[in-house]
């Protein structure tokens, strides 16, 4: 088996959060070593941190920062060096990065040179597929700055064919290239209530009881378009439904300012606990997101393993992910328009949601599980560490 430092967040919660958790514990129940490289306080400490769900005890190594959000993180001064001793004395066979978007990303290669370790970057910034001009946008900067360090990577995860021909065209090699999409359990994400979520969904069936419930779960960010979303419910106000919206961001206390005497819209608020998070999906008969930018949204993957009907613009990978009738794919241009349209439908045709719920699951199933996912990973692991050196 493999001994893999991961470098990545543990916190604030976010998509890049719950990946790297997610695939960490996957990988420590398949047997292989992790050490987990993160951002956090007390600086420089080293100690024992236990698998998830029974997985094997892994080493947890602190760095110091002086700023940390759910989109960047700036180290502090002594972060790189911190990170160089944390390497020399965990010695894995391998270095995976999922990017956070700080400094650190673009020292890395150098360091893992300089130390003659392999490294992987997991790649996931948002991006909006339709814009072919890449002088233009804060999100595509995003790309145009990381592309000539990303080249120096041993291998770039990316979660799309959309994702690797942005970064081909900026200068990153295909052969460095990786396309591994997101993955999620089906079996923690299904339709059906679980022990876990059995408690917790009756208790929602009681809250929203003779409601059916449209969901959006995500950052309340610009970047997210929620406004167009509370736009298109106004102007509808689909009797019998609610629009449960949870999550937090800098937007938030502004739209509920705007919006939140709205009849039918409840504002949930972060959710910490898994188990009500896929509760609240099973429970709701149509996931909404609106995102005028994205990347592979795991909040979509865990709604379409659930069998909700989703609906979604085509930002990022996510028009890829539900097209062909997994879901419906909406323009970024217009988004209030064309919910203003959809939402009668929606609110009319319950057989249509659960025809679309059940393809969902179904796309989910074929393409975008968690055990898929780690089954690419291990393959390029084995690529890059020879069978020698690997930890006993």
């Amino acid at each position: 088996m493999t001994h893999i430092a991961w470098l990545g967040k543990k916190s604030p919660f976010c998509g890049n959060v719950t990946y790297g958790l997610t695939t960490t514990e996957a990988l420590r129940l398949r047997g292989h070593e992790i050490s987990f490289i993160h951002f956090d306080t007390p600086p420089g400490s080293l100690g024992a941190d236990a698998g998830a769900n029974g997985g094997e005890v892994a080493l947890e190594v602190a760095l110091p920062y002086l700023v940390k959000s759910q989109v960047y993180t700036i180290p502090s001064p002594g972060a790189q060096r911190e990170l160089r001793e944390s390497l020399e004395r965990l010695r894995p066979d391998l270095v995976h990065a999922s990017l956070t978007l700080s400094p650190l990303d673009f020292r890395l290669p150098d360091l893992c040179q300089q130390l003659g370790l392999p490294l992987v970057a997991t790649f996931h910034p948002p991006f909006d597929a339709s814009v072919r001009n890449l002088s233009a946008g804060t999100q595509q900067l995003t790309y145009q700055l990381y592309a000539p360090s990303l080249a120096r990577y041993d291998r770039v995860v990316v979660f799309s064919d959309l994702q690797a021909d942005v970064l081909m065209r900026l200068g990153v090699p295909a052969r460095r290239l990786a396309v591994i999409p997101n993955g999620v359990d089906p079996e923690r994400w299904c339709p059906a209530p679980s022990p876990s979520t059995a408690e917790h969904l009756a208790d929602l069936r009681q809250r929203f009881a003779g409601q059916r419930v449209f969901l959006y779960m995500g950052r309340i960010a610009t970047e997210k378009n929620v406004e167009a979303l509370l736009r298109a419910w106004r102007l509808v106000q689909p009797q019998g439904c609610t629009l449960v919206v949870v999550g937090d961001g800098p937007v938030r206390q502004s739209l509920m300012q705007a919006y939140g005497a709205e009849i039918g819209v409840h504002w949930w608020g972060h959710e910490p606990d898994q188990a009500r998070r896929a509760a609240l999906l099973q429970l709701a008969e149509v996931f909404l997101l609106p995102s005028l930018v994205e990347g592979l949204s795991l909040a979509l993957l865990e709604a379409m393993a659930s069998g909700t009907a989703c609906v979604a613009t085509d930002a990022g990978a996510d028009g890829e992910v539900l097209e062909g009738g997994a879901g419906i794919v909406i323009s970024t241009q217009g988004v209030t328009t064309q919910l203003r349209t959809l939402l009668p439908v929606l609110r009319d045709q319950p057989v249509l949601t659960a025809e679309l719920g059940r393809r969902a699951r179904q796309r989910a199933l074929e393409r975008y599980t968690l055990s898929r996912n780690i089954d690419q990973l291990e393959l390029l692991y084995a690529e890059l560490v020879p069978q020698g050196s690997l930890a006993a």
